[in-house]
């Protein structure tokens, strides 16, 4: 194995740094939902309990519940954590996650349709190494047949961009 090939298999992201990411998210959000819970009521009404009365007792679970995860991710760090990913899987990780992401947020922009062409293409291009007609075709007859589908066929509208204004949808 040449040193090049030893550096891929190091370690990019330790278990434990996850661990404690993972368990700090859960906390916030357990806090979003008891700040939601306590604006909209949760407390118990002469008619019964409010609103946000569950769901407060649920944020409350879900911040405890991430608040112990982190102190024992952070406990056994102090044991020692092994590899969660190494630099070559975090790799093939972002030559997903990132085009994803960007999908995402071209469907604020360009609206559904022409992202998923753009993230169609771009994958059957860079990943499948398909020909540029085939991937063309692909990538323009899937958003075709998912904008029939749901906006003719279910009535269902999906979030549309510049584009589909322009021709009246």
């Amino acid at each position: 194995m040449s040193a090049g090939e030893r550096e891929d298999h190091r370690a990019a992201v330790r278990v434990v740094s996850v661990e404690v990411v993972v368990a700090l998210l859960f906390v916030a959000l357990g806090v979003l939902v008891m700040a939601d819970s306590l604006r909209v009521g949760a407390g118990w009404a002469d008619d019964g309990p409010q609103a946000g009365y569950f769901p407060f007792y649920v944020g409350a679970l879900m911040t405890v519940a991430g608040a112990a995860n982190a102190f024992i991710a952070v406990r056994r760090r102090w044991l020692g954590s092994g590899p969660f990913v190494s630099r070559a899987g975090l790799g093939h990780v972002l030559h997903v996650l990132v085009p994803t992401a960007i999908f995402a947020a071209l469907i604020g922009l360009v609206g559904l349709y022409v992202a998923a062409a753009i993230f169609i293409g771009w994958f059957m291009l860079w990943h499948g190494r398909f020909r540029w007609y085939g991937a063309a075709a692909v990538a323009f007859g899937v958003p075709l047949a998912l904008f029939l589908v749901f906006e003719r066929w279910f009535l269902v509208p999906l979030p549309k961009g510049p584009l589909e204004a322009m021709l009246g949808y």
